[in-house]
């Protein structure tokens, strides 16, 4: 990603905190369109990864759709699979296929912030672990400079994470 790749990359992320501010000022004190534990379900979604099957991006290397008829719930939050195969697979191991940071943009929390505007199709696996971005051009660059970007994450997901939860019950 060039300089001004990487400029519209903070600016849509910094617009998507600007929403993500008025949608979670609007859901305080009802339902909310957050789960328990942090686990992102789209902006009125209420499943996780907007309804795609988090085991397919290991299996088929691809974003695909899952289906109600096999859903499991963890940490509050349903999760769609494409076949009852997947969905036995995350049962058994379900840390293992999760997306990291709870399914939010993970350039965001590198950033400190956090954007529940994620594309499902956008996404890397990374050591082993899916991470999951805003736009497909900006996985590729968060895939291009993980070395730097993931550290960044990691480091900041648990506030960014004690956020998300405040936001919830305020």
């Amino acid at each position: 990603m060039d300089a001004i790749s990487k400029r519209r990359f903070t600016r849509g992320i910094r617009g998507s905190v600007a929403l993500f501010a008025v949608v979670g000022a609007a859901a305080a004190g009802g339902s909310s369109a957050f789960a328990d534990d942090s686990v992102n379900t789209g902006y009125f979604g209420g499943v996780a990864i907007m309804g795609y099957d988090t085991v397919a991006y290991f299996t088929e290397g691809r974003a695909t759709k899952g289906s109600e008829k096999f859903s499991y719930e963890w940490l509050g939050t349903p999760w769609h699979f494409a076949n009852e195969k997947h969905r036995e697979m995350f049962i058994t191991e379900p840390t293992k296929y999760a997306p990291q940071y709870g399914g939010y943009c993970a350039g965001e929390v590198a950033l400190g912030s956090v954007t529940i505007n994620i594309d499902p199709e956008a996404f890397k696996i990374i050591d082993g672990k899916l991470y999951l971005i805003y736009a497909k051009d900006a996985a590729e660059w968060f895939a291009a400079h993980a070395a730097e970007e993931v550290p960044k994450a990691e480091e900041n997901w648990p506030k960014v994470a004690a956020n998300l939860e405040l936001d919830q019950y305020h």
